[in-house]
């Protein structure tokens, strides 16, 4: 399978790194299998940092050895799990159990509104779940374990320019 991962650099050598901001499945090395998606976030990261070019980074991914060797987590769709699980690593006081993978849903720049509405009390589980069903949803591969990122092996890389 081909995973994608936007940036601002070329990353020929995947590595976990802790972030300073809550993301959605914590920290990790994030991935999709949309390459449309990663072209968007390479450009969102040069914008965030002002440093760097849109780069986005391909690579072969191992499922039948992740299969068999993993602890994974899969989302089809945003659920309540999901969004519980987004919003404990956004606030950064996820305590549940440790994954090598967690694959589900983005929560990118078009569903952040719902999110934070329920961040933020003013949105009910069952209120962000109906705005989420509107919305259509990029999936993302976080790998969490050295395990998991050496089943990825690099294939190339792509300015992401417009």
């Amino acid at each position: 399978m081909i995973l994608y991962h936007g940036s601002n650099v070329e990353v020929r050598q995947p590595h976990i790194i802790e972030q300073t901001r809550g993301l959605d499945f914590g920290a990790g090395f994030y991935t999709t299998s949309s390459r449309e998606q990663s072209v968007k976030f390479s450009r969102n990261i040069v914008d965030r940092r002002g440093a760097g070019v849109p780069t986005v980074s391909v690579y072969e991914f191992d499922e039948k050895t992740a299969a068999k060797e993993l602890r994974a987590l899969r989302f089809k769709k945003a659920n309540a799990q999901w969004l519980d699980l987004v919003k404990d690593n956004r606030l950064k006081i996820y305590s549940g159990v440790q994954y090598d993978l967690i694959i589900g849903p983005v929560a990118n720049d078009d569903v952040m509104p719902s999110i934070q509405a329920y961040l933020s009390g003013q949105f009910t589980l069952e209120a962000a779940l109906i705005a989420l069903k509107t919305k259509k949803l990029v999936d993302q591969y976080c790998l969490k374990s050295e395990h998991a990122v050496s089943l990825l092996r690099f294939q190339e890389s792509f300015r992401a320019e417009a």
